[in-house]
């Protein structure tokens, strides 16, 4: 079957993700400059080339798995896994890895190798993760799978877009509702003029009709316009490994939450209809970082939330492949201050919600309506961690922290902190374990429920979930908490009672776009499964399931 390299939906779906990118990539860059102040030629000349890279390859990489898929099920609507930085680490290699370094050493080139050598133990643990995460995708109910993602979507992907987007609504309103009508509904712009390109010359034409643009900030920005390209960069690595141990307890979960979010942007593609393997997928998430870091890049690559917007927006395999491309030669010309001197904030990040709005609606409407507060349940630990950052934020704006207000001050004054910190740490990892026990609790299935209360209670023991860092006995009242509810669960285990029985709207669900996990119900399914259809994955079939699952057709758009 020949597959084009490019259709219509492969233009929105790129002006979507790109600038989704750009967006990533200009801030990463404003962090390394402004906060830990890397000198300049640092972040053009190594940082952003050795990003280019990563990018280039990966989402080359992802367009190769698009199209495979799309040649081994005979169907051309296959959409490439999207990729880029990824938005959380961003964050946290700057705040937490490289600005306390810089801060005690005043050595921002010392800062810089922590942060190349915790990328690098990020892809080593990811790359591990690639043999434990299917099995966990198996058995994880969709709820907990999706509901996790979604609150990773609504807390740390829509909200500050929102707030930016607020800040300046006469700029970023358009640009969502235009966004809106051409990706959520059938309404064609005149000409098919891609609307992300639409969308974006509107908001830039408003916010420079505006005054909120400066032209002086252009001529300046244009001077950092220079030719770099990637070169190795091990002496750096090897420098910042050296002084490996106080990274682990960062790295650690964080790596643990990277294989965790690629594997519920696997559920979630293949809710959409695209069910890759996700060995692949992940092997490729750990590699980029390695691949990074030995360039000199702090900042791990990772697949990112949102496949669904980009498939309904029409977006193919080339959509992938123009975003790499494009990206990439953008970090080897050091345009980055350029464009954040022309583009508009406001004009760029409504994508981002939209993106938001996707992917919640989503962890809904693929998940039975049974476990709808199971979905609730997963997304709570990550509006938690999303909450408990403001404070801090705010406090630390105050030229203050929690500890020197002090809790029971916090907590007086009706500031829930020291619950909704313990909550929010390991926030995917917790989103998960309490969606999939709820779930389990809803149907009546008290053995797993009670297994994964032990994982929950081992896991916040060693400090994974509902701690601040990995050690021994990290919060032992939490995993307390936890074994108590794998006991109940055991006793009523005991009592044998029915599982629940799916409705019909649930099998039909589990039908289109469940073909590769185990089988939450009792209840065989009323179609045989079709045994010897190829799917390409190579994951672990579950007890009693045929080595080769049915193919799940693709949802009409």
């Amino acid at each position: 079957m020949p597959l084009p390299l490019w259709v219509r939906g492969d233009t929105n779906a790129f002006f979507g993700l790109g600038v989704n990118v750009l967006v990533n990539v200009l801030t990463l860059t404003g962090l390394c400059l402004g906060v830990v102040k890397i000198p300049g030629h640092d972040v053009f000349h190594t940082i952003l080339p050795a990003l280019g890279i990563a990018l280039i390859v990966g989402n080359l990489y992802y367009a190769y798995l698009g199209r495979r898929l799309a040649m081994r099920e005979g169907r051309p609507d296959v959409t490439a896994m999207p990729y880029g930085p990824s938005v959380p680490h961003m964050f946290i290699v700057v705040f937490v890895i490289m600005l306390p370094v810089y801060l005690k050493s005043k050595d921002p080139l010392l800062a810089w190798k922590a942060g190349v050598a915790w990328a690098f133990i990020i892809g080593v643990i990811v790359l591990i993760g690639a043999f434990v995460g299917p099995y966990i995708r198996r058995y994880a109910p969709r709820a907990a799978l999706l509901g996790t993602l979604a609150g990773i979507s609504i807390s740390f992907i829509s909200m500050r877009p929102a707030g930016q987007m607020w800040d300046k609504l006469w700029i970023a309103l358009p640009v969502f509702l235009l966004l809106l009508i051409g990706l959520m509904t059938d309404i064609r712009l005149p000409g098919n003029i891609p609307i992300g390109l639409a969308a974006l010359l509107v908001g830039t034409a408003i916010g420079w009709a505006g005054g909120a643009m400066s032209g002086s900030a252009v001529s300046s920005a244009a001077g950092d316009i220079t030719l770099a390209l990637p070169s190795l960069h091990l002496g750096t690595l090897f420098s910042g490994l050296s002084g490996v141990s106080p990274l682990l307890a960062t790295a650690i979960p964080l790596g643990v939450y990277n294989f965790t979010e690629g594997m519920t942007n696997v559920e979630s593609a293949a809710a959409a209809g695209d069910s890759y393997n996700l060995r692949s997928v992940l092997l490729a998430d750990g590699a980029g970082a390695v691949i990074g870091s030995a360039l000199g890049s702090p900042f791990p690559p990772a697949v990112y939330v949102g496949h669904p917007g980009w498939k309904k927006a029409g977006g193919r395999t080339g959509y992938s492949l123009a975003t790499g491309a494009v990206i990439a030669l953008m970090c080897f010309l050091g345009m980055f201050s350029l464009l954040g001197a022309i583009l508009p904030v406001a004009a760029i990040v409504p994508i981002l919600l939209y993106i938001g709005l996707l992917i919640g609606a989503q962890a809904f409407q693929f998940s039975p309506r049974a476990h709808a507060a199971a979905v609730v349940a997963a997304l709570v630990p990550n509006i938690a961690s999303w909450a408990v950052g403001q404070m801090d934020d705010a406090l630390a704006a105050a030229g203050t922290t929690a500890a020197k207000v002090g809790e029971a001050n916090l907590e007086s004054s009706g500031v829930v902190y020291h619950g909704l910190m313990v909550l929010g740490e390991g926030a995917i990892l917790a989103g998960l374990i309490l969606g999939a026990l709820v779930a389990f609790v809803i149907d009546k299935r008290f053995v797993p429920a009670a297994v994964v209360a032990l994982f929950g209670s081992a896991l916040s023991f060693v400090g994974l979930i509902h701690a601040p860092k990995v050690g021994w006995d990290e919060n032992g009242g939490v995993s307390v908490g936890y074994l108590f509810a794998a006991v109940l669960c055991g006793a009523l285990a005991l009592t044998h009672p029915a599982a629940r029985v799916p409705d019909a709207d649930e099998l039909e669900l589990d039908r289109l776009h469940g073909g590769d996990r185990a089988a939450p119900a009792p209840e065989p399914r009323p179609e045989p499964a079709l045994a010897g259809v190829a799917t390409g994955t190579d994951e672990p079939a579950g007890p009693g399931e045929p080595a080769h699952r049915p193919v799940a057709p693709a949802p009409t758009d």
